[in-house]
């Protein structure tokens, strides 16, 4: 494969009020671009900076963070080489936008979510924490990260028909075994989000991020 291309559409908010400096990685789901999780980010953690990236991957036209073979059967190769993609692109934005390292917490949806959780296994000093929409198991480290004193908020969906319900609980048992302090909170619907995953991850956000 080709070196990682750091260079992705994105839109970047900066902060609009004065907090520790948190800036929120937002990561869209199949089909999403780079506007679809803004308003979302800023409901979530009103205030914050906001980095959001479009997918560089195309499904049928609909951008992806990677590919697929066929729906929950990722490319696994090719899901490595976007999330050591998408960590350079961060990166490049920490020096862009001054972001400060150390404080950036993903946000993601469904594909974002599970590109999220690659993040966390292959750059786990990338990131101080993450919320995880109706994510799965990306793929098994070789070597198992270091996540001790990472919160991560999983977003499952009781009647999700498009993630596995073994693969839902595999993925929280996973980050703990690598030292993640993990909450989990289960919509009672499917794969969409619905008003109460915006409440419980927003609660989180400012119990884990907001001083006091």
């Amino acid at each position: 494969m080709p070196a990682p291309d750091p260079t992705f559409a994105h839109e970047f908010v900066p902060a609009t009020a004065p907090g520790d400096g948190l800036t929120l990685l937002l990561l869209h789901g199949t089909g999403g671009d780079e506007h679809d999780l803004v308003s979302l980010g800023k409901e979530l953690l009103p205030g914050a900076a906001l980095l959001s990236p479009r997918g560089r991957v195309l499904e049928n036209g609909m951008p992806r963070f990677f590919r697929r073979f066929a729906e929950g059967v990722f490319d696994v190769e090719d899901l490595k080489f976007r999330t050591h993609e998408l960590n350079d692109f961060v990166r490049a934005a920490i020096e862009q936008y001054g972001v400060r390292k150390n404080k950036i917490v993903a946000v993601g949806y469904s594909n974002g979510a599970n590109i999220a959780a690659g993040l966390l296994l292959l750059h786990p000093h990338l990131l101080s924490g993450a919320v995880l929409f109706r994510a799965m198991v990306p793929f098994t480290p070789d070597v198992g990260p270091d996540l001790r004193r990472i919160p991560v908020f999983l977003g499952p969906g009781r009647r999700d028909p498009i993630v596995p319900r073994p693969d839902t609980e595999r993925l929280p048992q996973m980050l703990e075994s690598f030292g993640a302090e993990v909450e989990v909170h289960w919509h009672a619907g499917g794969h969409e989000l619905g008003q109460d995953d915006l409440i419980a991850a927003r609660t989180w956000l400012a119990r884990k991020f907001v001083p006091a």
